[in-house]
């Protein structure tokens, strides 16, 4: 604890002296055991104050008061809450004159949600894209849109009748003109959004990190039903709701893994699920736990802390859809108790109707993982042989061979790549290994790929970006990407690709927008984000990292939403940024 005190004296950003030394010591004995002080300084004060009153934090902060957490929240971050004074749409300066009628999102050029179809390829034709190959090198920065007071652009940007939807840690909800950048309709949810928007004629759903399930009018974010699909209080949405036939197919995460590291905590008791909910009026139409047997008491710790069994398997990704089989896949996390359950790390298939479980693809066995927790060194709630932490951060994208069969192709934190086949109950066709060691702690590939018709594109999280025959899993090229000086400790491009004929795009944790080539992997086009910007909201703008969410284009614009603090320290940002010809 005393090395973080130094750090706490010496940096101006936290000289406060009206404050008085109670935050400093706040941080010493609640936090800096685990904490850098510095690190927190990226974040929003609400994003410190959620996470101690409601998420990851929640349980090391239980037994300070509603005032310490807003000190805490203030003193570190070196901002204020409550920011919906200056951050709500109302009061914007470029608050559009006029609420122009929405368009039928389905009449115009379009990325709605996730990954742009119900087989989240992440592939945008280039007449949907308004934009080609050829073009790309040409792209050029038309305007830039600050959230205020955001320190990380969660939410990924959905574009449909002419419009733009964004989430950020804030927990606001904007819906922007796509040509103006004038922003139309805020909506403040209870905690971060992180999800990406799924939109219809009349309505937009999105979910936050309580758990909360959100439909809002989509012409004027006026609220028309919330629901909470899981209790437990680690319990978050970080993958964008399905929508699907009249249904929202929504996936369940968690933080726990987060929370069990720490001895005094009762570990762990969260299990992963999707819940099927009528998209009209939110009602619980099924629910299906990734696990199905429910924790029971098991073990007590040395120091008398009752464990729990089995947990884990979260599902932090959108669902893929299969009117063939009339089914859903999705992947899973790992396991957060021992013995890990077959349905952890694996690929997961479930009746539309009903949600039953109709095969399970387990492609890595026995990874049970805890943060904080290190190998070989067993306490407190730490399972005896830590796992590699290989979770299917992804879904699975779905395509159709030149054969006529069909594959569902899958990338995991391992840096393994799968093919299924969802015909088969999910047996192996082909796994092809992207980096040279697939055995030790993960990481490498998390968010998410795109496909076109002949290869599956993958970022990595050491750093490049392979592509990968889906026909037989050929690796056909791996371009290396050096990282920005800025974050040359931080390589990586985690977050999802997007790709058109013959180009892909990726956003780094330097800050860098890349376009590549498909052919040969070689770069066309770059931008770096990571820098201050006039905005046309008039708010202080800054780009940072990018990490969970993925650039997004459709109608001759390319959006991008730059900040993303994560869990690697990127460089906190936010703004979204849109790109057209000149």
């Amino acid at each position: 604890m005393k090395r973080f005190l130094p750090l706490l004296i010496a940096a101006p950003l936290f000289a406060q002296p009206a404050r008085g030394p109670r935050p400093q010591a706040l941080f010493a004995t609640a936090c800096g055991s685990c904490h850098m002080a510095a690190d927190l300084a990226k974040k929003t004060p609400e994003d410190i104050y959620r996470s101690l009153s409601t998420g990851s934090m929640r349980q090391q902060a239980a037994s300070l008061s509603e005032a310490d957490k807003r000190a805490l929240a203030e003193y570190l971050s070196s901002g204020k809450l409550d920011i919906a004074q200056f951050a709500d749409a109302k009061v914007m300066p470029n608050h559009c004159a006029a609420n122009a009628r929405f368009g039928d999102p389905a009449a115009g050029p379009a990325w709605n949600g996730w990954g742009v179809d119900i087989s989240n390829t992440r592939f945008q034709t280039a007449k949907a894209a308004g934009l080609t190959a050829a073009q790309v090198p040409q792209l050029k920065l038309k305007w830039a849109f600050a959230f205020p007071g955001a320190g990380s652009v969660y939410a990924q940007p959905s574009i449909a009748g002419g419009r733009v939807f964004v989430g950020v840690d804030t927990g606001f909800v904007y819906a922007i003109d796509a040509a103006s950048g004038c922003v139309y309709w805020s909506f403040q949810a209870e905690a971060g959004v992180r999800t990406a928007i799924t939109v219809d004629r009349a309505t937009a759903w999105f979910g936050d990190l309580k758990a909360n399930v959100y439909a809002v009018n989509v012409a004027t974010g006026e609220p028309i039903w919330k629901v909470r699909v899981e209790d437990h209080p680690s319990a978050r949405i970080t993958g964008a709701p399905k929508l699907y036939n009249g249904r929202l197919y929504i996936p369940v995460s968690s933080g726990e893994e987060g929370a069990g590291g720490n001895p005094r905590y009762p570990c762990c008791t969260f299990r992963g699920s999707i819940v099927a909910l009528d998209a009209a009026t939110g009602r619980r139409i099924w629910k299906t736990y990734t696990i199905p047997d429910a924790p029971q008491p098991t073990t007590k710790s040395a120091a008398g802390v009752q464990h729990y069994g089995p947990a884990g398997a979260g599902v932090w990704m959108s669902p893929t859809i299969d009117p063939k089989q009339h089914a859903l896949y999705v992947g899973t996390g790992d396991a957060y108790t021992e013995p890990a359950a077959k349905t952890t790390d694996a690929l997961i298939a479930m009746a539309l109707d009903t949600g039953k479980i109709l095969w399970v693809a387990e492609d890595t066995e026995n990874d049970t993982w805890l943060a904080g927790c290190t190998a070989n060194a067993p306490t407190g709630n730490c399972p005896e042989k830590l796992g590699p932490d290989h979770d299917f951060a992804s879904p699975p994208i779905l395509k159709t061979l030149p054969n006529g069969n069909r594959i569902l192709i899958a990338g995991q934190k391992s840096g393994n790549v799968w093919g299924h086949d969802p015909d088969r109950k999910g047996a192996v066709v082909w796994k092809t290994a992207l980096t040279s060691n697939t055995t030790e702690f993960g990481g490498k590939i998390i968010w998410g790929g795109a496909a076109d018709n002949v290869n599956a594109y993958f970022g990595l999280g050491p750093g490049g970006i392979a592509a990968v025959q889906f026909r037989d899993g050929e690796r056909k090229w791996f371009t290396p990407l050096t990282p920005a000086p800025a974050m040359a400790r931080h390589p990586g491009q985690d977050g999802p690709l997007t790709a058109i004929p013959g180009v892909v795009f990726s956003g780094g944790w330097d800050g860098v927008l890349r376009a590549l080539s498909t052919a040969d992997g070689h770069v066309v086009w770059q931008y770096d984000t990571a820098h201050d910007y006039e905005t046309v909201n008039g708010a202080p703008g800054k780009g940072g990292s990018m990490g969970a969410a993925g650039p997004t284009l459709a109608g001759g614009t390319l959006f991008v939403g730059s900040g993303y603090v994560g869990v690697k320290g990127g460089m906190p940002g936010n703004v979204l940024l849109a790109f057209t010809l000149p």
